[in-house]
């Protein structure tokens, strides 16, 4: 049983699709970077938010208002209120689409070098040989018929 595991796990497929996630994950994690560090105070600057993450509406006060500050989600949830973050949202949206936009100059860029490989020209056929080769090529043919 050990060996069979052993075979469907060193597989080229298996440690392929291992490969990708890993990368996939660390790929994850630059572009959070990206969004978080840079995009976002850019954004932020623009738009005059410092960070859409406490952009929220609340739907339910929590029940004791008095004592609650509610300049961030994480204060009026745990103070038992409802928000809506929409601003997180916002912040996945945009990860998102420079994910996408990665990988789509990603897929473009592999497929622009597959259409170079097909153009390539195709290996040159041998020459035709010269008029002495076919001659020699002849008599060597009526030698051996004649043996």
């Amino acid at each position: 049983m050990l060996k069979e595991f052993k075979e469907f796990a060193m597989k080229g497929n298996m440690v392929d699709m291992a490969v990708g996630i890993i990368i996939g994950a660390a790929f994850g994690a630059v572009v959070k970077s990206l969004v978080d560090d840079i995009l976002m105070p850019i954004v932020a600057a623009v738009f005059g938010t410092p960070d859409f993450s406490n952009l929220f509406v609340i739907l339910r006060n929590p029940p004791d208002v008095a004592g609650v500050d509610m300049e961030t989600v994480a204060a009026v949830r745990e103070a038992g209120g409802v928000a809506l973050a929409y601003g997180s949202f916002i912040n996945v949206i945009i990860a998102f689409l420079i994910v996408a936009f990665v990988l789509f100059l990603v897929v473009k860029a592999m497929n622009q070098m597959k259409r170079k490989e097909e153009a390539a020209p195709a290996p040159a056929a041998p020459p035709e040989p010269s008029a002495e080769e076919k001659l020699l090529a002849e008599i060597r043919d009526l030698l051996k018929s004649q043996a």
